[in-house]
């Protein structure tokens, strides 16, 4: 099958070259992002392959409709970026990785909260400029600390093992509890208000949903104790930016470690350091001394890579041969999300 690979980085196709080392699919590998003005770039392709920002609207997959692409592979998880009813009714098949490494994830999550409550971040560029002072870099025993996770799948929890590993206290919330998650002691299910109210890290592993967008809001965060530490490595858009920034300069928000930014789209995964970027909010999060932004890097390991690669192949493959796909969305899906 012959695949338009869109947003491609250099990892990606690495990945995928290793993956494809048998030369099953033919891929041809675009840099830009998908859109209704770089669609035409799929012409004579049977299916492409896309990433968490590419556009793929109703315009857009018509305009590949047009072209005769048949599939859709999505190298992520999430889905929400895809008009899914629009592309049942065009006849596009769309497939996503439903499993990668949830370790990276997980880990990078946990990296976050050591980074910010123990200023790793201000320690590094302090001593790169000789300043050896440990004035300002207190921080706090994560052991018996209280920590929230919002979500238990494979990502939630693991990261509630590894917290729990600390020896910190566990609260959950999920609509699907996971009875592994109360199995790991010192850890139950609670409702989302008494979460907040009781967590000293909040850390959301859930999926962005219509019922999800903006969970982290004024409301939810007026529920938080104050200096709570909040972290978000799912999707930006489970939080409201700018109902965060009020509780940072409020106090209530103690710690905000995101790898994720609703607003993402027009940022990550571009070089934009010479560029004057216009996103105000985006700027006014940077300004706080207790806030680490990464540039949606928590799936960014050799492993989750090569787990997207093959799936994302495999899927491929599965609409080449005409058969069923274990990983293939459908519109009715939306509503298990």
């Amino acid at each position: 099958m012959k695949v338009a690979v869109f947003s491609t980085k250099p990892y990606d196709r690495h990945s995928l070259e290793t993956a494809n080392s048998k030369q099953t699919h033919e891929l041809i590998f675009i840099e830009s992002a998908l859109n209704t003005q770089t669609a035409p770039l799929a012409a004579g392709c049977s299916a492409v392959c896309l990433f968490v920002n590419d556009v793929i609207d109703a315009a857009t997959l018509t305009a590949l409709a047009a072209l005769g692409v048949k599939a859709i592979a999505l190298r992520c998880t999430g889905f929400n970026h895809v008009d899914l009813t629009a592309a049942a009714a065009l006849n596009l098949r769309v497939a996503r990785v439903t499993v990668y490494s949830p370790y990276s994830v997980a880990e990078f999550a946990v990296g976050l909260v050591q980074t910010l409550n123990r200023k790793i971040h201000k320690a590094y560029n302090r001593v790169r400029e000789g300043n050896f002072s440990l004035d300002g870099l207190v921080g706090v025993d994560l052991h018996r600390r209280t920590v929230g996770v919002v979500g238990t799948g494979k990502i939630g929890m693991i990261f509630a093992k590894i917290m729990h590993g600390f020896g910190c206290q566990l609260l959950g919330y999920d609509l699907y509890p996971n009875p592994q998650f109360e199995a790991l002691g010192a850890a139950h299910y609670v409702e989302m208000s008494e979460l907040l109210e009781n967590s000293d890290i909040i850390s959301l592993h859930c999926p962005l949903t219509p019922e999800s967008y903006h969970l982290i809001n004024s409301d939810t965060i007026s529920q938080m104790q104050p200096g709570v530490m909040l972290i978000n490595t799912s999707r930006g858009g489970l939080i409201d930016t700018e109902a965060v920034i009020d509780g940072l300069k409020a106090k209530i928000i103690g710690g905000l470690g995101l790898d994720v930014y609703e607003q993402e789209a027009d940022l990550f995964f571009e070089d934009l350091s010479n560029e004057i970027i216009q996103d105000d909010v985006f700027e006014r999060l940077l300004t706080f001394p207790n806030v680490i932004v990464t540039g949606h890097q928590a799936f960014l390991t050799e492993d989750a890579l090569s787990d997207i690669a093959e799936m994302t192949l495999a899927n491929l493959s599965d609409f080449e041969q005409g058969c069923e796909c274990v990983n293939e969305i459908k519109p009715k899906e939306l509503a298990k999300a």
